[in-house]
């Protein structure tokens, strides 16, 4: 892992004491006016799900979380392991559902080879295993997903992006590590490289094409503080890098928000019918 230049004119930095509280009441107060005091969550051995699990523990008690790992045949050995060390630290409960007979037929039936296509079902499936067990015990899916992620729109619509509460939506990749030492989380997964586990040898930054660094500072600058391209450029920001960065948010708009919906009435959902007022909570 790059480390960030640690300094007070790092706008990334966080106060994590104050966002890890912020975080925590966050999960705890929006399930309970949905009327929930149960979470659950992949757990896939990497940074982002163990921070998840990390902040569901206290929200909602070791007790009341499952943590569920769903290997597929080519998954690393030492994702699971990983996943083991977060669950066995916080004490809470685990299942294991390996998703390999659920998506090969799918594969074999519609001559799948892409790699990107076999990841998005497979990004599903196990979208459709948590959601199956939220069902059943009563809990909501916690998401894993960061910020930097959801800008690039590097993640699965209704695969891995899809969740009730996302206490990481907000936070940017460099962001999500500080929390991790913060909250405790070995330091053998929060080193290790990011990767979705596709394949041996994946990585984030490898399918990205720059480190979540760099995306993030210019992320930062152009999305949260609002800088023009000469601006960006006068920062030492490369005008390539800033197209690319550009148009990868652009082109994935359409994962960051509720589906469409055609507007006829004077009371569409999403549009005009989306405030807490409206139901009288």
């Amino acid at each position: 892992m790059e480390q960030l230049d640690h300094t007070e004119e790092n706008p990334l930095l966080l106060n994590t004491d104050y966002v890890i509280k912020i975080l925590v009441d966050f999960l705890r107060d929006e399930a309970r006016v949905a009327g929930f005091s149960r979470a659950v969550i992949g757990l896939s051995g990497g940074i982002d799900s163990a921070v998840a699990a990390y902040l569901s523990a206290q929200a909602y008690g070791k007790e009341n979380v499952l943590a569920v790992k769903m290997p597929y045949r080519t998954s690393s050995p030492d994702s699971a392991a990983d996943a083991d060390v977060v669950a066995h630290a916080l004490g809470i409960r685990t299942l294991t559902v390996d998703i390999t007979p659920m998506v090969e037929p799918l594969f074999a039936d519609l001559a799948i080879s892409d790699t990107l296509r076999k990841g998005n079902i497979m990004a599903r499936e196990r979208m459709i295993v948590l959601y199956d067990l939220s069902q059943r015990d009563g809990a909501l899916v916690i998401g894993t997903s960061n910020k930097t992620e959801a800008l690039l729109g590097y993640g699965t619509l209704f695969g891995d992006m899809a969740c009730a509460l996302n206490p990481l939506g907000d936070l940017y990749k460099t962001q999500v590590w500080q929390l991790a030492a913060a909250l405790g989380i070995p330091e053998k997964i929060i080193s290790k490289k990011p990767t979705a586990d596709l394949f041996q040898g994946q990585t984030d930054e490898a399918d990205l094409g720059f480190s979540y660094v760099d995306a993030d500072q210019l992320l930062y600058q152009l999305v949260d503080d609002r800088r023009s391209v000469d601006e960006l450029r006068s920062m030492g920001f490369d005008a390539e890098f800033i197209g690319a960065i550009q148009k990868k948010i652009r082109v994935n708009q359409f994962k960051r928000r509720p589906p469409l919906i055609a507007k006829i009435s004077h009371r569409t959902i999403n549009v005009d019918f989306r405030y807490v007022r409206d139901w009288g909570v």
